[in-house]
């Protein structure tokens, strides 16, 4: 009987709309087939969308239904593989706390679900106001007491 030198059952990655997050999803979904774990995707919504849904100049169904198409992408490939996932939407932004930020929504739901192992995508070059992640993958990297996998 071989020992692995992880013991991993969450592994916890944050999305966006980027083709990015997809593939970071990818990831997290092989490693936790790999070590028989779960996943959970948090969808984490930026500053425009949070700043539009604060003043009301955007319906909150029409925000919903967005995370619910970025969950449904990452779900499918979870079931796909047959591994358990979960998922939940954050906001990686405030205007009233400069520490809420994508990548501290990261480490915060991280550590609030006790996740094991961390998947983040790796920054997107488009630039598009859906790919929030850009810069919290080398704040997660940095500050995460999990291990890390950038894909």
């Amino acid at each position: 009987m071989s020992s692995r030198p992880l013991s991993i059952d969450l592994v916890l990655v944050p999305v966006d709309q980027s083709e990015e997050a997809t593939r970071a999803a990818r990831y997290a979904v092989a490693v936790a087939a790999e070590y028989d774990a779960a996943v959970h995707a948090v969808h984490v919504l930026g500053e425009d969308v949070v700043r539009a849904i604060e003043q009301g100049v955007v319906d909150q169904d029409a925000v919903a239904e967005d995370s619910k198409a970025v969950t449904d992408t990452i779900s499918k490939i979870a079931h796909e593989a047959d591994v358990p996932i979960t998922t939940s939407v954050a906001y990686g932004f405030s205007p009233t706390s400069k520490l809420r930020h994508p990548g501290s929504v990261v480490l915060d739901t991280a550590e609030e679900l006790e996740a094991d192992f961390v998947v983040v995508p790796r920054e997107p070059v488009s630039g598009d106001p859906g790919e929030v992640l850009a810069k919290a993958a080398e704040y997660v990297l940095l500050y995460a007491s999990q291990p890390v996998l950038s894909a």
